[in-house]
């Protein structure tokens, strides 16, 4: 049975990267309605920045390395949630230029020796990581060389199996209707909005 996992890293409740991930998600449940679901907010529910005994539990995971219950028993919540996923939607704002932490604490917990293994056992899922910028990055433009973000996601996500079917959806330019300095960039930031939502139906089949 398919099973889609949805995590969402935005601290604003209804920030673009949501509105767009939960688009996915409605678009993706309404096409397969006998498939199984599961959300993480780790915005809303930060999810702890490993400790020394996780990392070495981690890396070797047949010693104990005094990490508590509580950490042993989330670590494996959120690799059995990867695990059991066919489709993985992550809703990512840029925060100067990169990811939320909030998403690299729930990145650290499943990047470790064990899942990139060649192959690994996280391999054959589909993965569509939508972002969202306030302004743009793309090829071409001044900023392109600020962006570690995409660039970042598709290194780590295919270092652990995770980007053999990785598709990325991008709204730029977020911050045009309320930065008065960007009012300019209003067409374009509604052109690339409207983009991410038709490719994101069309991923959702």
């Amino acid at each position: 049975m398919s099973h889609l996992l949805h995590v969402d890293s935005s601290l604003g409740t209804e920030s673009v990267s949501r509105r767009l991930s939960a688009y996915f998600a409605e678009e993706w449940r309404n096409k397969h309605p006998d498939s199984g679901y599961v959300y993480r907010d780790v915005a809303a529910q930060p999810i702890p920045h490993i400790t020394e005994p996780v990392h070495q539990s981690l890396i070797y995971p047949d010693t104990d390395h005094g990490q508590s219950a509580q950490e042993r028993e989330l670590t494996a919540a959120i690799t059995r949630e990867v695990l059991d996923a066919s489709v993985i939607v992550l809703g990512v704002p840029m925060h100067n230029f990169t990811v939320p932490s909030a998403l690299k604490a729930w990145l650290d917990r499943i990047v470790h020796p064990a899942h990139m293994a060649v192959p690994s056992p996280l391999s054959g899922k589909k993965v569509v990581a939508v972002l969202s910028r306030g302004g743009s990055y793309a090829p071409g433009t001044p900023r392109e060389a600020f962006d570690y973000q995409q660039t970042y996601l598709k290194a780590i996500l295919e270092a652990i199996g995770l980007g053999d079917d990785l598709t990325f959806v991008t709204a730029e330019l977020t911050m045009a209707n309320a930065a008065p300095q960007m009012a300019q960039f209003k067409p374009q930031a509604e052109a690339s909005m409207a983009n991410a939502y038709e490719t994101l139906e069309k991923l959702a089949q």
